[in-house]
């Protein structure tokens, strides 16, 4: 699918790993991974840096196993709800309560909810519930996701929500039968021949993967190799909206299989039914699970309007940009060794620029 001419990267993306240099000086995050397609090439694939800051930690290389995040919303349950809108599975302006119907309680708007809404964050469901602090189990966290209030009219406002996602999951488990790991290795990641998972195995994949977090207040452990998102985790680590493992490699090459137009995975039409930013709610970014470059965007400001991207909560990015036939992964620990960094936001934007301008 992808060919390989990177025997120039260092030289080409000198300035662009210069600025991912600089983040890691600066303690935006210890280390990070890059792959750069370009015109079908894979044109940079590169480690820089550490798992950690600490002087004998270990060197990132290209095969790093990195907690996508939220990039799993867009390399798994994307993709998943792609493959089950083509087969006629999955009907994106159906009422959500059809699928689930404990959804509907004593809220008559909660009837309006869609999967479309969920794919785009306009349902209404609120951003963010810590629902690991008293749900015990998947089943417990599941039930509580279920009753969460609505806080906005279905439709009216676009609020990123993580909740939305973990319902969309339990939709697509309710329509294939099967769990969504399960699901999404068989009919995405083999296909694609890539090694990302859920829940990674304790050897080897383990010792490949750097660390998210310390976590002293919940887990009160080192986290690594296991979902850095506590939903997820009281989840059993598989959940639509965080969960994954891969490297930038796997990540480039599903970025590819985009560029292509979805082959092998969906046709061209059902990829651009879902990659298409909406003009509804008035002002969105959002795409059908994808976002878009907005101003100011972590894309920086040469991708086109025609892009689509997602950004991962650990520090992890992907941006494909159709026109320029180009996907940009960046992945990184930026959570190391707690949550406070948030200079990612400025080395993101220009590392994407320097890249752009590397290839023009």
């Amino acid at each position: 699918m992808l060919s390989y001419a990177f025997d120039r990267q260092d030289e080409q993306f000198q300035r662009a790993f210069d600025v991912l240099r600089s983040g890691i000086a600066q303690h935006a995050f210890p280390g990070a991974t890059v792959a750069i397609t370009h015109q079908g090439k894979l044109i940079a694939h590169k480690g820089l840096g550490h798992f950690t800051y600490g002087r004998c930690s270990k060197p990132v290389r290209t095969y790093a196993l990195y907690d996508l995040a939220s990039l799993t919303k867009v390399v798994a349950t994307t993709p998943a709800c792609m493959l089950l809108y083509e087969r006629g599975l999955l009907k994106l302006d159906q009422a959500l309560i059809d699928l689930l119907p404990a959804f509907a309680l004593d809220d008559a708007r909660r009837r309006q909810v869609t999967p479309r809404m969920l794919l785009a964050h306009s349902s209404g469901l609120p951003a963010y519930v810590k629902l690991f602090q008293t749900a015990q189990n998947k089943d417990e966290l599941i039930q509580q996701a279920l009753a969460v209030p609505l806080t906005a009219d279905p439709g009216t406002r676009a609020e990123y929500s993580d909740i939305g996602f973990i319902l969309l999951g339990l939709a697509i488990e309710r329509i294939v039968g099967e769990p969504l790991d399960a699901f999404c290795q068989r009919e995405i990641f083999k296909p694609l021949e890539l090694t990302t998972t859920f829940n990674p195995p304790r050897y080897p994949y383990r010792a490949w993967s750097p660390p998210t977090e310390d976590d002293r207040t919940f887990r009160h452990a080192l986290i690594r190799g296991q979902v850095n998102d506590e939903n997820a985790w009281v989840m059993g680590g598989v959940a639509a909206h965080a969960g994954c493992f891969s490297t930038a490699g796997d990540v480039s090459i599903f970025a590819q299989c985009m560029l292509q137009g979805g082959t092998p995975l969906v046709q061209p039409e059902t990829l651009a039914i879902f990659t298409q930013r909406g003009d509804f709610p008035p002002g969105t970014s959002r795409a059908l699970g994808w976002d878009t470059p907005s101003q100011p965007s972590q894309s920086g400001k040469y991708f086109s309007s025609r892009s689509y991207g997602h950004l991962g909560y650990t520090g992890t990015s992907l941006w494909i940009d159709p026109e320029r036939q180009l996907s940009v992964t960046l992945l990184t620990n930026r959570t190391w060794p707690d949550r406070g960094s948030q200079l990612i936001k400025q080395v993101r934007p220009a590392f994407h620029d320097a890249v752009v301008e590397a290839i023009s």
